[in-house]
């Protein structure tokens, strides 16, 4: 998960969507108010302060685990033998990686989806070794998005320790490709294929601190290649040439002109191409990052970097009289919808007013998460911080401060109760 904007909460009236209104709807704060003084739940969250020790021992035994992009196996296997430790039902591994751990409530619905991001950004030779030194760990990966990997499991332990029955059925899950050009293909065989048409509600525990994620922002990813014969750098000269136009296109773009409201961005994140510095290259490439939290928006960018793309090969080619002619190449490799809940929608009035209750800071966000796909599709959903704090995100010298972490895990634990109704 990316950093989102933070943004002023103001809690609004509850609306509730179309079809079955659910109680924790109906109820919204009150209700909220008389789950803190349920028995169960009172034992269960005794039972996450006191259990919390074990919960960073986890998170600091998984993100030892290496979980890089597509290769997230070694840390999923480790997930399911907890799930299956833990006692949930059904614990089984998806066709495309996701770890999925059920635990049946009174009813199989409504279905709450309860779940964090197995994978992290680093390649596979990174040193995922972790140090402590008083209440600060570090490690890549620690918050994100390991600490989204423990508070689940503090969840399911805390619930177990308590005896809380739900109404409704919590699959938990720990899903692959959240990252990069995972392109939320994880979350995506949940929905497309997996749990098709049998999830109420979605919750992602992603990152650290304690804000809402209920805004998705949107992003199209490209990799662009342009290529010609190549050749020589003094035989050849006069031919066009795939670096050039490459320049040309990046020239263009860093000229865009994007709205600040909607927040709407580009980054030409890499570029690579060519083999000597003495020979007219065959190709040259570039990754290109897009986003917004407005889908209009994404969608007047994309079409000015086609535009630019289009422009720059003409440029250079005619540039040398189409000598060398070159082809371009652009692929789609990452289309995350935009999209948002309501500040006043049912799912995220609870996830409120689960941090009113328990006297914690209350921050709306916007982000890039696995929520973006439930929101985009109508289904409620919100991405939730983990508590303590993180600095240094998809960096290697990431840490996490474990200072009142259980405040994540508590909230965590209250949300999945309240939504389970």
């Amino acid at each position: 998960m990316l950093p989102g904007m933070k943004t002023a909460c103001v809690l609004l009236m509850v609306v509730a969507w179309p079809g079955a209104v659910a109680v924790w709807a109906q109820e919204g704060a009150a209700g909220v108010e008389r789950l803190v003084q349920d028995a169960a739940v009172k034992a269960a969250l005794a039972a996450v302060t006191r259990n919390e020790p074990q919960i960073i021992e986890e998170q600091v035994r998984l993100c030892e685990i290496p979980a890089p992009p597509f290769k997230e196996m070694d840390r999923g296997a480790a997930y399911k033998q907890a799930f299956e430790a833990l006692g949930l039902k059904n614990v089984r591994t998806d066709a495309v990686g996701n770890v999925l751990g059920e635990r049946p409530g009174l009813a199989a619905r409504p279905q709450l989806v309860f779940s964090a991001h197995l994978d992290t950004v680093f390649p596979e030779e990174t040193d995922v070794r972790t140090s402590r030194s008083g209440s600060i760990i570090k490690g890549p990966g620690i918050g994100d998005d390991c600490r989204g990997l423990a508070v689940v499991l503090g969840v399911i332990r805390a619930m177990n320790d308590a005896g809380v029955q739900t109404p409704g059925t919590i699959t938990f899950v720990g899903t692959v490709g959240e990252e990069g050009l995972g392109d939320l293909r994880g979350v995506k065989h949940l929905f497309g294929t997996e749990l098709k048409g049998r999830v109420d509600r979605f919750v992602s525990v992603d990152g650290t601190g304690l804000g809402i994620t209920h805004i998705a922002v949107g992003s199209h990813r490209y990799r662009v290649a342009f290529k010609g014969p190549g050749g020589h750098s003094y035989g050849a000269f006069g031919i066009a040439n795939p670096v050039h136009a490459l320049g040309r296109a990046i020239g263009r773009i860093a000229d865009f002109q994007v709205p600040r409201e909607p927040k709407t961005t580009f980054n030409v994140g890499r570029i690579g191409g060519g083999t000597s510095v003495n020979s007219i290259a065959f190709e040259a490439w570039m990754e290109v990052d897009m986003r917004s939290a407005d889908a209009a928006a994404l969608t007047a960018l994309d079409a000015n970097f086609q535009k630019a793309l289009d422009v720059a090969l003409a440029e250079e080619n005619e540039r040398w009289g189409n000598r060398g002619r070159l082809e371009l190449e652009r692929t789609l490799v990452g289309d995350r919808p935009a999209g948002r809940m309501a500040a006043s929608s049912p799912i995220v009035v609870t996830a409120v007013s689960v941090t009113r209750a328990l006297g914690l800071p209350v921050t709306l966000d916007e982000g890039s998460t696995d929520s973006n796909i439930p929101i985009n599709l109508g289904i409620p959903a919100v991405t939730i911080d983990g508590g303590g704090r993180g600095e240094g995100a998809h960096s290697l010298g990431e840490s996490f401060d474990t200072t009142n972490s259980s405040q994540g895990t508590a909230r965590a634990l209250l949300l999945a109760i309240a939504l389970a109704r």
